[in-house]
């Protein structure tokens, strides 16, 4: 079996397998020298139960017990620290603060709760009292040690006898017997079944089998690293804009920082815009009391969205060779032990038994765009 793509989605993809089957013979085949070198690499790494669609969350349910009780032989240290995340909403934006509340309330595990002012300030103790109406905390949410969960997989994969492929790039797919052939620039490799871990590059990985695209959007997000405040951040929340406008918190003696952004890009390797980054430091400014005159550090990263925002999970109806997983949008980190065994049980033709509560299969379909139309 081959997986393509060696981000947070791929080594886990290929870590399940083996696990499912420990006799499969698979293969990780990673276009760039070094895995992760994008958006895994870019994450802000959060475990934030409420985010995303409800497949989303259904899917990093399913991935808890990986994250928090995670087997000691593929980690050298825990994976989460808890930090809180907080909201901070203006005057004018009650519309979004009670939305959220709603939708925290329909989690069973870390229901969102709002906070006093007070409470905010002391959360986060740079921001502008003025500017504050309304506050929302998600108490039970974490940092997540993204390298940390990367290399857990990729510990699995290898103990477990699967290879990684670097400087591997697949140029063309096509069908080969009962498998693929597949051209890729370090010559041809054969397997029964493809699985399409390519995130930003999906479609284009889709489209060089002779699949058709789901019609993928990767979105830039940029970031950046300025300054701290000179004093002890112990216990701060990470801390954004309830209209996602922008986000922040402590990273050691700086300030990890982003405007949140958007922005429909082309699958690449992204530089960061100077007016991307000037606009998130006018909303900081704006928010705190930071004072914020320069970075130190700055970069984007991809997040890839399917057309209904949710993950494209699963085999090609037409195709049942090639298994997708991508579409993970801002929810691939925490998502990725949950998606990565759904992925392998699909390809596999495993059964998925209780693995998955409160999933709708048919909310990941690869297929779900092209039956509306």
């Amino acid at each position: 079996m081959a997986v393509i793509g060696g981000g947070i989605a791929g080594v886990s993809v290929a870590h399940h397998l083996l696990e499912a089957d420990p006799t499969l013979d698979v293969v990780l085949l990673e276009m760039e020298a070094t895995l992760a070198q994008h958006t895994t690499g870019r994450s802000a790494a959060l475990l934030l139960e409420n985010l995303g669609t409800p497949s989303m969350r259904a899917l990093c349910s399913a991935s808890l017990g990986h994250l928090r009780d995670t087997p000691d032989d593929l980690v050298d240290a825990p994976l989460l620290t808890h930090r809180r995340v907080l909201h901070v909403a203006t005057v004018d934006q009650n519309e979004a603060t009670d939305q959220m509340l709603a939708e925290g309330v329909e989690s069973a595990t870390t229901p969102t709760v709002e906070v006093t002012v007070d409470e905010a300030m002391r959360l986060f103790p740079p921001l502008r009292r003025e500017r504050i109406h309304r506050a929302i905390v998600e108490p039970d949410s974490a940092d997540i040690d993204v390298g940390g969960l990367h290399q857990s997989f990729v510990r699995g994969l290898r103990r477990a006898g699967g290879r990684i492929a670097t400087s591997t790039r697949v140029d063309a797919a096509s069908p080969d017997g009962d498998g693929w052939r597949l051209d890729t620039t370090d010559g041809p490799v054969g397997a029964d079944v493809v699985v399409n871990c390519a995130g930003a590059w999906g479609d284009v990985v889709a489209a060089r089998a002779g699949v058709e695209p789901v019609g993928l959007q990767p979105m830039r997000r940029t970031a950046f690293m300025v300054d701290g405040p000179g004093v002890d951040p112990t216990g701060w929340a990470f801390t954004g804009d309830m209209q996602h406008l922008w986000y922040l918190r402590d990273d050691g003696p700086q300030m990890f920082c982003s405007l949140a952004e958007e922005n429909p890009s082309e699958p690449c390797d992204p530089k960061p815009e100077e007016l991307d980054v000037a606009l998130a430091i006018d909303r900081l400014n704006e928010a705190t009391t930071l004072g914020i005159r320069s970075v130190n550090s700055a970069w984007v990263g991809l997040r890839t969205f399917s057309p209904d925002r949710s993950m494209v999970i699963g085999p090609e109806p037409d195709q049942p060779g090639f298994v997708w997983c991508v579409g993970q949008g801002g929810t691939g980190i925490q998502t990725s032990p949950g998606a990565g065994r759904l992925a392998a049980r699909l390809a596999l033709g495993l059964d998925l038994g209780d693995d998955f509560p409160g999933l709708d299969p048919s909310e990941v379909r690869p297929d779900r765009f092209r039956t509306r139309r």
